[in-house]
């Protein structure tokens, strides 16, 4: 299977994931709210309660996750040569060149982000500017340009918009149950229906786990698009080892202070290095597994 046909079949599955996830929780919460309250109430209030949110997401998501890292916009004149490196590789990778944000931090660490390649924005700390050879920021670079080439940006925000949707029909049911009268439907002739408390009792157990099944999905898209934004880039500059010896100073660079759960898959690297996690909840692959696949050992 070549570079492209991954990278194409990556999209479909991330779709068919996402897609599945929410068609689940959105038919659980239908089942659930038919039985207690015989409508729909609770879907449609979760879609009006959500719309807002969802439309400031997709399109100031960008400046929200810049403005949370405190990066800052960084000119030609201030940064010649990162200016001149992104805009040679945007000119190999056939799009426009992102907008360019520096972060004030001795982390080594870098992300891509926007809603597609004519909104989009990368942002490196100076750290990573300090401590790489031109060869290595070229790496880094364009790993965060494959992303938003694969429109692996776009993917991260619509993602992180259903996960949000999918904790608030979580947050209506259980609200509904303890504050709406919970169990209390009953049939036309006023008998308890059982089989619909069943129903009931399945429906809250799902959209408990929900949220949790949601976010491992996520997590592992993230970590498979990490791969790949990995071979993109390295196709990109023809030199691989690039990447990978960036990759091996960055693993053992600080965490990032202004990272944050809501925005750490954006980056390169996990921005809370140091810290021991489970690899299940990780927003990144292995980082040694990322350097060996990049030198092909």
């Amino acid at each position: 299977m070549t570079l492209y046909s991954q990278i194409s079949s990556n999209k479909r599955n991330s779709i068919f994931l996402l897609t599945a996830v929410i068609a689940l929780v959105l038919g659980v919460v239908a089942l659930y709210s038919y039985y207690t309250y015989q409508d729909f109430s609770l879907v449609i209030l979760a879609a009006i309660l959500a719309i807002p949110s969802s439309l400031i997401g997709y399109y100031a998501g960008d400046k929200i996750a810049l403005t949370a890292n405190r990066a800052h916009s960084a000119t030609k004149e201030q940064a010649p040569e990162l200016h001149r490196i992104i805009e040679n590789l945007s000119i190999t990778a056939g799009i426009p060149a992102p907008r360019i944000y520096i972060i004030d931090s001795p982390a080594l660490n870098a992300f891509a982000t926007g809603r597609d390649p004519e909104h989009a924005s990368i942002a490196v700390t100076t750290g990573l500017l300090e401590a790489l050879e031109k060869t290595e920021l070229e790496g880094v670079l364009a790993h965060e340009l494959s992303h938003i080439q694969n429109y692996d940006i776009r993917f991260a925000m619509l993602v992180a918009i259903f996960i949000g949707f999918i904790v608030i029909l979580s947050d209506l049911v259980t609200r509904s149950m303890f504050f709406g009268g919970g169990f209390r439907n009953r049939d036309n002739r006023g008998n308890n229906n059982h089989a619909g408390a069943i129903i009931a009792v399945v429906s809250i157990i799902l959209l408990i786990i929900s949220p949790i099944i949601a976010k491992i999905i996520q997590l592992a898209v993230s970590r498979q698009r990490e791969y790949l934004a990995d071979s993109s880039g390295a196709l990109l500059t023809r030199y691989p080892e690039g990447l990978a010896s960036a990759l091996e100073k960055i693993a053992h660079g600080k965490p990032l202070e202004t990272a944050s759960n809501a925005t750490a898959h954006l980056f390169i690297a996990n921005p809370f290095s140091g810290k021991r996690i489970m690899n299940l909840f990780s927003t990144h692959p292995p980082i040694e597994e990322r350097i060996k696949r990049l030198r092909g050992v």
